[in-house]
């Protein structure tokens, strides 16, 4: 227990997941939204309501949930609406920080970017820690029980509960196990349906993360990708293009983060049939530069025409955290 009383929550993930991608959602349609119809104001005469007021007021409904409803319904509720809300927020970032309250500002977009990557590498970190304490576990272990008395749990759930004061002969966790026992089965029929539904794509994106052979892949792009980018930057040196391009300051910067995340590719691709687990600890390495520094400059340059490049970035490393989980778990079966 923390002196300040706050306790992770082990759910964390999946709510931070559900803000991030709300937000992200929120930027790109809003700014999609706004070139088709020409930009339109809101408001006549000198009166304008910009789309930050909106973004202000579906954090506040969502923070308002938060505090007034229990259960899992509500977090993710409020989890949305507030990643809406932020993602309208700071879609008018350009207008914060320039004199003349700039929109179009360019740098604007790596800004956006680079708020969001360092949320969802945060949200990465999170994901499977085991350092909780004993007092976390529990009371991890309470919360899962007030959602089951509010909307039931599946077996798995409860399972999973139980799992985090196993073993344990304190009275709380004991009567944690009696409280989980005892609360309802989810019986929604939707639900399981849903469940259902997803459960095939994600058993078939599992099955394919862990093959050995994906691996090779995702180390044949790492290293190719830096490489068509410094042939590409030095291409435009030689016709010019480069050194009157709109931003020649994020282009060097794009050319750097290259040759950094390019070199710890290459390293790691090397290493990768003698020490897998450098190999990709590396790749994790390069991946997370390329998200931090790379791609920020690159939405600099690009502006929101580089969401293909993020999105792929972020399959790599998806695929790198699997790759690293069946390393770990090969070697834990290992026979000794």
């Amino acid at each position: 227990m923390r002196p300040s009383g706050l306790v992770r929550t082990g759910s964390a993930t999946r709510y931070l997941q559900a803000f991030v991608f709300s937000g992200i959602g929120a930027v790109l349609l809003t700014r999609a939204y706004l070139e088709m119809a020409g930009y339109p104001r809101i408001g006549g005469g000198g009166f304008h309501i910009a789309h930050v007021l909106w973004g202000g007021l579906l954090m506040m409904l969502g923070l308002g949930i938060e505090l007034v409803f229990l259960g899992r319904a509500a977090r993710m509720w409020a989890a949305v609406l507030g990643g809406i809300g932020f993602g309208l927020f700071i879609d008018e970032v350009g207008k914060f920080i320039t004199a003349d309250n700039d929109y179009f500002y360019r740098p604007a977009a790596g800004i956006i970017y680079l708020i969001f990557a360092v949320l969802v590498v945060i949200t990465h970190s999170l994901r499977g820690r085991t350092d909780a304490s004993p007092r976390e576990r529990t009371a991890d272990a309470v919360d899962q029980a007030l959602v089951g008395v509010t909307s039931g749990l599946t077996a798995e759930q409860r399972t999973a509960a139980m799992r985090l004061v196993q073993g344990s002969r304190s009275t709380v966790d004991l009567a944690v196990v009696q409280l989980l026992a005892a609360v309802p089965e989810q019986t929604s029929p939707w639900i399981a349906r849903w469940r259902t539904l997803v459960g095939y794509p994600r058993a078939a994106l599992a099955w394919l993360a862990a093959r050995r052979w994906l691996i090779i892949v995702v180390a044949g792009y790492l290293v190719a990708q830096p490489v068509l980018t410094l042939l590409g930057a030095t291409l435009e040196g030689v016709t010019g293009g480069l050194a009157h391009g709109r931003e020649l300051g994020a282009d060097i910067a794009v050319i750097g983060a290259a040759v950094f995340t390019g070199l710890l590719s290459i390293w790691g691709a090397v290493l990768l049939r003698r020490n897998p687990y450098r190999a990709l600890r590396l790749f994790h390495v390069a991946l997370l530069a390329d998200l931090l520094v790379g791609q920020v400059f690159k939405f600099t340059v690009n502006q929101f025409a580089a969401v293909s490049a993020l999105a792929v970035d972020l399959l790599l490393l998806w695929v790198v955290a699997a790759q690293t989980r069946r390393l770990r778990r090969t070697d834990a079966s290992a026979p000794r």
